[in-house]
């Protein structure tokens, strides 16, 4: 810089320096007014946009794909170019070095000149880095797959109708359907165990939340129950488990009620006058409760599944086991508590409710349909409804 260039620099400092700008109440107010910008934007975005509702962390869950937040995306993507025993460079060095440049920056750009027009290669460097940046961003957002589904329970009534679902699913078989306990039957290894009562004072009022929480995660060996707890091997993710113990607190200790606003999402559905069932809204969470546990692959079960509506209408040794309109099938037999071919009472250690087994028998004389949409048409059809030549009262 010439002499000329620098007493035009002192001039405008001077002129500048006399003119000023208060700190208070001039740049303060500024300040305010981009701060509170700032914090109507983060508002909005959690309203309107919000954090997405995840399974706590669980460190032995091999299906779970890291992922940062957006802004360190760029630094994420960047990895992928450096795999295995160069991962370092990646990591540690490429970062380094930028952030050693930001230090080293008055020192290396010495520039007198501020308009754009003067400083090229300064705002050409820069302009480089934001756009690998951006670019690094976009790829990470695009080529990273994305999240396995996981079963997330954004509020009580939810929390209680999955731990109902995991506990028909991993509980019942030895424990009953109600937490009644009784005699083991089908569990190899356990026929013919006979199991206290879980649903009783004399476990839910001494056992804490935690205590139940490490029951079903670490089992119980000795006696055995073994472990469920994806840590200790089993299935299960601490979410899950947490809404096991929640589905037994709030349904067997009768020292807590659910607040007024909150109701089983589980609870069995009832039916109108003349309403046929549908398999999506009355059936499946019979099914669900009662059957699932065992019908399932790999359970001594004669081929039956029962987890979807095509399942349940097409599969078993002795299948159809449902025949729309048709209260001899065999499922219907089953619950009606009858030793048949296709197998025995079911379910094998309780009988159900009778209101759930007519359920089921108006599901069957109504078509079975699957929907309620199908429902709606056979309700509007006038479908029949069992008679006393088929009784809906357990024998």
């Amino acid at each position: 810089m010439n002499g000329e260039h620098k007493q035009r620099y002192r001039e405008k400092y001077t002129n500048a320096k006399q003119k000023g700008v208060k700190f208070f109440p001039d740049i303060i107010y500024k300040d305010l007014l981009v701060a509170f910008g700032l914090f109507i934007l983060l508002i909005g975005l959690a309203v309107f946009v919000g954090v997405p509702n995840e399974p706590k962390a669980d460190p032995n869950d091999t299906s779970y794909i890291p992922r940062p937040e957006w802004y360190f995306l760029f630094l994420f993507q960047l990895l992928k170019y450096f795999p295995g025993q160069i991962e370092w460079i990646g990591t540690a060095v490429i970062p380094g070095l930028a952030v050693l440049a930001l230090f080293l920056l008055p020192f290396i750009d010495r520039n007198p000149y501020r308009h754009w027009s003067k400083r090229k290669l300064a705002l050409g460097i820069m302009g480089t880095v934001v756009v690998g940046i951006v670019v690094l961003t976009l790829l990470a957002a695009f080529t990273t797959p994305p999240q396995p589904e996981a079963a997330v329970a954004n509020t009580l009534r939810e929390q209680i109708a999955l731990g109902e679902e995991l506990y028909a699913l991993h509980c019942v078989e030895c424990h009953g359907i109600e937490g009644e306990g009784g005699e083991i039957k089908g569990v190899p290894g356990l026929e013919g165990v006979t199991l206290k009562p879980i649903n009783d004072q004399d476990v839910m009022y001494p056992f804490t939340d935690e205590t139940l929480y490490n029951i079903i995660a670490m089992g119980q060996p000795l006696q055995g129950m073994p472990p469920f707890g994806r840590a200790f091997g089993g299935p299960l993710s601490p979410t899950e488990i947490e809404a096991i113990v929640a589905f037994m607190r709030y349904t067997w200790d009768d020292r807590v009620e659910l607040p007024e606003e909150e109701t089983v999402a589980a609870a069995m559905p009832t039916l109108k006058e003349g309403e046929v069932p549908s398999y999506d809204v009355h059936v499946a969470p019979i099914f669900k409760r009662y059957c699932v546990s065992c019908h399932v692959p790999g359970k001594k079960n004669n081929n039956y599944l029962m987890r979807t509506y095509e399942e349940v209408m097409t599969t078993g040794d002795h299948a159809p086991n449902i025949i729309p309109g048709d209260l001899g099938s065999n499922l219907i037999r089953m619950v009606h508590r009858e030793e048949i071919e296709a197998g025995g009472p079911m379910p094998p250690t309780k009988a159900l409710k009778p209101e759930l087994v007519e359920i089921l028998e108006r599901w069957v004389l109504g078509g079975a349909p699957e929907t309620a949409e199908q429902a709606a048409q056979a309700s509007a059809k006038g479908a029949p409804l069992p008679t006393a030549a088929a009784p809906t009262e357990m024998p």
